[in-house]
């Protein structure tokens, strides 16, 4: 009875304590959460493919941009001065863009975490300075509305709730890793204007929010601080949506109401996602936070179909979303960069903004940290593998906005600034750049969650985790592998308590017939694909775990009421999937006139030294001739060439100059 008690105690009050407080998340006390944030920098890559992109956004990355956005062609940093009187001018850029120099922060805070560079910390303090001598006396910030004559809240699309919502999640950050106040004020104070504004719920405010990071920046907020009425305000920001009239009004134009923007539905009605997916996935993921601290059912069966309906119906085979640039929604309201109905997905048109995917991730590690289930770590994996390295050159210095799955010159026509078929080194529109830069500097944080005996492997790449247990036990493990090349992974444990404990291995969906042993015996428990495998035992020093699987070259199919995809195949590889793309074509062929054989003898070989270190794969391809010009023509028979092709990571195309790219390929049913 007595170590029942002790137990009992245990778990009431050690498992709290000692919860990590510094993690990406803070939902160290968040009660309705299975996996728990570990601490910024307790995890560190060291070789391999994370470690390389990590070294990239350190020395490239993150730099490049900062001179972007400090100096005279991005105009951040110079919209904070004329905000603050210390420098004349207009603003300029996007409403949105005091957001795009917070995120910009936030990843080089992430960089800090690790190098613990001073150079860093300093030039952060410098722009914090600015920006707190830009902020007006009552806490409002917003540049654009500040340097103009733009009535504040005069209109959601001003976007002042997104840059609201930047601003406390990266002073949180900051932080955290810092231990510094002087940008968390800025952040409280901007948040008691919030407050004392929105909560008392004036008739002119009542459909308020468009872009709604400020949900996930007020939790945030309040983990940090503990003041519960940043709570109260994200959960009022939830309640708000789908209460008005879908009709225009001052604060919104016919362009952006109804599903457009989420308020047609409650969320806690929502059945299919609708609307403008970055609009719809920062929703989805503050709601995800305010579910972990106060665990409301119906919030939760919400997010949960949502989750779904997402991924097995409106989801790129790269788990990229938001299907179309112009379109409607499952109600036929206007919607734009968005999801519209089930299984339609175009190709050469498709969106999918590289800020979607990475909101797809995001909303997916909250749902892991929610539930625990390995398949919200496996969209996390495919996104970042995918549709949001897809958005990044190699060099690190070049963007995409849009990320279709097949780009043909003919058929394409970037008549916007945020559609191209070359990276570009600036967008005007320049959300996504710092989302991803920020996402690759963070992701090690992503890699291993604490659970209530042990710790859960997220994501693989060779890495060193030193952190604590709930228990406050330190645990020290070492991840070797050359991932997602190379299925081989090894994990040793080089410190831990003497007790036993769980350390749960996330097999991959798509992994099936992995292997895992323990110091070279087979494990007791059943090895499944698509669930973490929990192996529990005293630990020691120097036990090592061995997970295999099988890197197979897969052709994947489509849902057949996909119509764009039927008869044709995807090629994946382990998490990454591939596509064809011109410079690896003869001269004059047409993207579209490559045939794949069903039996086509594909391999796979490592090229260190090609598009950063790559696994290529290669087979006998078909390439088609035929006659014949206009939109529909009578069938000829074609005329065939055998041709060996190389494909390559869908994420490393338009690396080599202009080209063209598929990712989707037309399947010759050879018996």
């Amino acid at each position: 009875m007595k170590k029942i008690f002790i137990l009992f105690i245990n778990v009431l009050f050690i498992i709290p304590l000692f919860g990590q407080t510094n993690g990406i998340i803070n939902n160290a006390n968040s009660s309705h959460v299975n996996f728990k944030s570990i601490n910024m920098g307790d995890c560190q890559w060291t070789e391999g493919f994370w470690a390389d992109k990590f070294k990239v956004a350190e020395e490239v990355m993150i730099p490049y941009m900062g001179e972007l956005l400090t100096g005279d062609v991005g105009h951040a940093l110079n919209n904070f001065k004329i905000a603050a009187g210390l420098k004349e001018g207009e603003h300029k850029g996007m409403k949105w863009h005091d957001g795009d120099f917070y995120k910009w922060m936030e990843a080089s805070m992430y960089i800090y975490a690790q190098n613990k560079d001073k150079k860093i910390l300093a030039d952060l303090d410098r722009y914090i300075e600015i920006i707190g001598r830009a902020q007006a006396p009552d806490g409002y910030l917003q540049t654009q509305v500040q340097t103009t004559d733009l009535k504040r809240y005069g209109n959601r699309q001003y976007h002042e709730m997104y840059n609201s919502g930047h601003l406390y999640t990266s002073a949180c950050i900051h932080n955290r890793i810092t231990g510094k106040t002087n940008f968390l004020d800025i952040a409280i104070k901007s948040a008691d204007n919030l407050y004392d504004t929105f909560m008392p719920q004036p008739d002119h405010l009542k459909r308020f929010g468009f872009n709604q990071t400020q949900i996930m920046g007020l939790v945030e907020l309040y983990r940090t601080t503990k003041n519960k009425k940043y709570l109260e305000l994200a959960e009022l920001f939830i309640n708000m949506r789908g209460k008005s009239k879908v009709i225009p009004d001052a604060t919104a134009s016919f362009k952006f109401i109804g599903d457009m923007v989420q308020e047609r539905t409650p969320l806690r009605e929502e059945q299919t996602a609708e609307g403008h997916a970055v609009l719809a996935l920062y929703f989805y993921a503050g709601a995800a936070d305010v579910y972990a601290e106060t665990g409301e059912q119906a919030l939760i069966d919400a997010l949960d179909r949502l989750w779904s309906n997402v991924v097995d119906k409106k989801m790129y085979v790269t788990g990229a979303v938001g299907q179309t640039h112009h379109g409607a929604s499952s109600n036929v309201d206007m919607i734009h960069e968005g999801f519209i109905n089930e299984y339609m997905m175009p190709n050469l048109t498709a969106y999918n903004e590289t800020c979607a995917n990475i909101c797809n991730s995001m909303f997916s590690y909250r749902m892991l940290g929610v539930h625990g289930e390995a398949k919200y770590a496996d969209i996390m994996e495919l996104v970042l593998f995918n549709s949001a390295l897809s958005g990044i050159s190699i060099e690190g210095k070049d963007y995409f906005y849009a990320n279709p799955l097949r780009v043909h010159h003919d058929g394409y026509d970037p008549g916007n600034d945020t559609e191209f078929d070359v990276r570009q080194p600036y967008i005007p529109c320049f959300c996504c750049p710092p989302n991803l830069v920020r996402t690759i500097a963070k992701v090690s944080g992503w890699a291993y969650s604490l659970t209530n005996n042990g710790v859960a492997v997220n994501l693989y790449g060779g890495n060193k985790l030193e952190t604590k247990q709930l228990d406050g036990s330190k645990i020290q493990l070492k991840q070797e592998t050359q991932y997602p090349w190379n299925g081989n992974v090894n994990i040793t444990i080089e410190k831990c308590k003497r007790e036993a404990f769980d350390i749960l291995i996330r097999i991959p969906e798509w992994a099936k017939g992995s292997t895992l042993l323990v110091n070279g015996k087979d494990i007791e428990s059943e090895v499944i694909a698509g669930t973490y495998v929990t192996i529990n035992r005293k630990w020691k020093k120097n036990d090592i775990i061995n997970l295999k699987m099988p890197m197979d070259v897969k052709l994947l199919e489509g849902n057949p009421l996909i119509e764009e995809v039927r008869n044709q195949a995807a090629v994946k590889r382990g998490p990454v999937v591939y596509c064809v793309e011109s410079p690896d074509l003869p001269k004059n062929t047409d993207i579209l006139d490559v045939y794949l054989p069903l039996k086509s003898n594909l391999t796979a070989t490592y090229r260190p030294n090609f598009l950063g270190g790559v696994s290529t794969i290669t087979g006998d391809f078909k390439l088609r001739h035929v006659n014949g010009e206009g939109m529909y023509r009578e069938i000829a028979k074609p005329t065939w060439k055998t041709q060996k092709v190389q494909l390559v990571p869908y994420f490393a195309w338009a690396n080599r100059g202009e080209s063209e790219m598929t990712v989707w390929l037309p399947i010759l049913w050879e018996e």
